[in-house]
């Protein structure tokens, strides 16, 4: 029963370049003199990998943050990082330098990480319930810088700034061979400090006891993930619920601790945004990513709420 997702997952990975306003067949593909041929493999196929390693990033993403801050409801967006590198990108557009987004938002993510980390050691009852709140005020905060930014844009930059608030996977192969080496990276060295994280996940003083250096940890797992958020939000824009939802769904299904699925809630994180995506196609016109995976993302995450 276990091996029916990842039989499914691979046919939609297969299946879901087919999918959209032309449609294209298996003969398309290998006749390279074809519209058809050039859609799917410059369009469609790196649509398609970026959009894999983006819900991989965020999911993966939202492991860390839930363990290290001990919060279920932890995530990139919960914690205001993917609404900084949003913000870093917007800025970026408004003062000429686009093509440095990824760098913006990589900062506006790190910003965000490095502001909780300060609180957290100032306050010594800094608990999980009131790193929340922060992050929540911090996302309106931001909402607030963003509109000011919106505001003094001119028409064109504001139409761009808007799309790009919507989530969009068009990218091309160059974009997804960025990501695919980072959201990598980012993988090797989550797993490779997959016994801290089981320490922490059961308490932060049993770690110590076990010699784990946890604020090193901490450091070295917060500064990773937010390089992976600021480079997926810098070139798809800001996607909600993955990194909150695609964990807890995961571990339901597996009934293991996050530590041990890894590589399913990065994988399945993926799928999550390919799914989304190919739902996105199917109209006559492209809806935005951001919304079909808020729409899928907020009932299911009020169905979990409602089952716990």
């Amino acid at each position: 029963m276990k091996n029916i997702p990842i039989i499914l997952s691979i046919i939609l990975i297969i299946y879901s370049p087919f999918i959209g306003q032309i449609n294209i067949n298996l003969n398309d593909i290998i006749d390279d003199s074809s519209i058809a041929y050039q859609i799917f493999w410059e369009i469609r196929v790196p649509r398609l990998l970026v959009g894999f390693f983006v819900g991989g990033i965020l999911s993966i993403g939202g492991v860390v943050f839930q363990t290290i801050f001990r919060n279920t409801l932890s995530s990139p967006y919960t914690l205001g990082v993917a609404s900084g590198a949003s913000l870093g990108v917007g800025i970026g557009v408004v003062f000429g330098f686009m093509g440095m987004g990824w760098l913006f938002g990589f900062i506006g993510a790190l910003s965000t990480i490095f502001i909780h980390l300060l609180i957290s050691m100032k306050i010594k009852n800094y608990d999980s319930s009131s790193m929340l709140l922060v992050g929540i005020s911090l996302s309106f905060f931001y909402s607030a810088l963003f509109m000011i930014i919106l505001y003094i844009s001119n028409l064109e930059e504001s139409y761009e700034i808007i799309r790009f608030t919507m989530g969009s996977l068009e990218s091309t192969l160059g974009d997804a061979l960025i990501l695919s080496i980072v959201a990598i990276i980012i993988l090797l060295i989550i797993i490779s400090f997959r016994k801290e994280l089981k320490f922490i996940l059961i308490s932060r003083q049993y770690a110590l006891l076990k010699g784990i250096n946890i604020v090193k940890v901490d450091y070295i797992l917060l500064i990773s993930i937010s390089i992976g958020v600021g480079v997926a939000v810098s070139i798809v824009g800001p996607i909600g619920f993955v990194g909150l939802i695609i964990p807890h769904i995961i571990k339901d299904i597996y009934k293991q601790s996050s530590d041990k699925l890894l590589l399913e809630i990065f994988f399945y994180g993926g799928i999550f945004i390919i799914f989304c995506d190919m739902i996105a196609r199917c109209g006559n016109s492209e809806i935005p990513i951001g919304v079909v995976s808020s729409s899928f993302g907020a009932p299911l995450m009020i169905y979990l709420i409602l089952r716990r």
